[in-house]
């Protein structure tokens, strides 16, 4: 012991720079030092809107957790938070939890907002390595005493609990379900359009439970476009400003292509589960662990991820009534706003004839006066100045913001109803030819 302690103490000396030692930078002529980046929320900010997001990765495990969300709380709205990092355009989904029931579109949604700067740049908890990560629950056991929770300082928990497991604490987005796609509403937009304003790559996943209950899945990513959030930005939606934009009812929401994934692992599990049938029972418990834990005492028919016939089904016409309904009162409801702009068109025309009657007038009495010899009534500047009536008229023009959702509302029904009916008729048709001929 005595050896080896001597030994360590002359290594560690023979490491120990002496004083005397002259160092390396006043030899060799070193390059100047490299200037510091800077890593400012701006900067940060700057280079996150350069590169665009192109397409969307969502985890089937946050799939799973919106999709059970959803389907527990229908018929109601449901809403939650989207955790994820950004990959170079491709914006990954790793978790999603759900906001509190108390918490609607405009409080739940516009409450994490406030999340997103800075739990993005908190450091995460140190944790010890020698133990497992644990969490401080004394917060949230002070929380639960009370009856009702504050939507922002749950969802503070809870990004700081997800972080201290080393879950991943990114605010990407939010997610909503709706109901047969009647989601273009001003309250989602302006939810959206302040998670877009703090963080540029934010999404909205919506999913529709009614949709996949008609066998597709019914997920869809969403974010607003660049030229709708400098609209909305002014909150002028006049129809002079939205020619010059070239604002149209399809470039409000931009479609990002989404993308289910899963682990290497899930694919194994998912494919011994398809194969079991193919094996006998002894072939099965030959296989170690975890192949003989998926073996099946049903029939090969029954057999898991086996084909079936549900999609020959006829389907139920309900689906397309309700369609139809809220089609019809879509409609209404975009002329009864088309109504109150031509209203409104009339009194500006109204107004605009009396100011330009006005000014010819007061035209026609300087003309006057000057061929008498008199100098002019009116001063330029009166001349070119409207009438206070008509500068009233031409800035209550309406807001053309609830015309653009509902024609994108009708433009999602009509989309809707098409993808029903064509795999509905073909059926029926199908049907139809199995019938005997009378």
């Amino acid at each position: 012991m005595t050896t080896t302690a001597a030994l360590l103490a002359a290594t560690a000396a023979a490491f120990t720079p002496s004083p005397d030692v002259v160092e390396p930078s006043t030899i060799l002529d070193l390059p100047p030092e490299i200037p510091a980046v800077d890593w400012s929320h701006a900067a940060k900010k700057a280079m996150l809107v350069n590169k665009k997001i192109s397409s969307v990765e969502l985890n089937a495990l946050a799939a799973l957790k919106i999709i059970k969300h959803c389907k527990d709380g229908f018929p109601a709205t449901c809403s939650g938070q989207l955790l994820g990092i950004d990959v170079v355009g491709k914006l990954q989904i790793t978790n999603a939890f759900p906001f509190t029931a108390e918490a609607a579109v405009g409080g739940g949604a516009t409450g994490a907002i406030d999340l997103i700067t800075s739990h993005a740049t908190a450091p995460p908890p140190v944790a010890d390595s020698t133990t497992s990560p644990t969490v401080d629950l004394s917060i949230t056991e002070a929380a639960a005493k009370e009856d009702v929770f504050d939507g922002t300082d749950y969802q503070t928990q809870m990004l700081c609990c997800l972080r201290a497991l080393n879950f991943d604490a990114n605010s990407v987005g939010w997610y909503q379900s709706t109901y047969m796609g009647t989601y273009w509403n001003q309250a989602i937009i302006d939810a959206q359009y302040n998670y877009q304003k703090n963080s540029p790559h934010a999404v909205m996943i919506i999913y529709d439970p009614s949709g996949t209950s008609q066998g597709n899945l019914s997920l869809k990513a969403l974010r607003l476009s660049d030229t709708f959030m400098q609209v909305y930005e002014t909150r002028k939606f006049s129809t002079e400003n939205i020619l010059e934009h070239k604002l149209t009812p399809g470039s409000v929401f931009e479609t990002i292509p989404l993308k289910i994934s899963s682990s290497h692992l899930l694919n194994t599990a998912l494919l011994e589960v398809s194969n079991q049938s193919n094996l006998s029972s002894t072939t099965c418990s030959a296989f170690s662990f975890p192949s003989f834990q998926f073996a099946s005492h049903l029939s090969s028919d029954a057999a898991p991820l086996t084909p079936n016939f549900d999609n020959l089904e006829l389907s139920s016409e309900t689906y397309l009534e309700k369609h139809l309904e809220r089609m019809v009162e879509s409609v209404e409801e975009h002329g009864q706003e088309q109504w109150r702009w031509q209203g409104w068109q009339r009194s500006f025309n109204k107004e605009q004839i009396r100011s330009q009657h006005h000014i010819s007038q007061m035209n026609a009495d300087n003309a006057a006066a000057i061929a008498a010899g008199n100098p002019p009534i009116h001063h330029e500047e009166d001349l070119k100045v409207p009438l206070s009536s008509f500068a009233k008229v031409a800035s209550n023009e309406p807001s053309r913001l609830e015309t653009l959702i509902i024609s994108n509302q009708l433009d999602t029904y009509c989309k809707q109803i098409n993808q029903f009916a064509g795999p509905t008729l073909t059926k029926m048709f199908v049907a139809k030819s199995f019938q005997p001929q009378k």
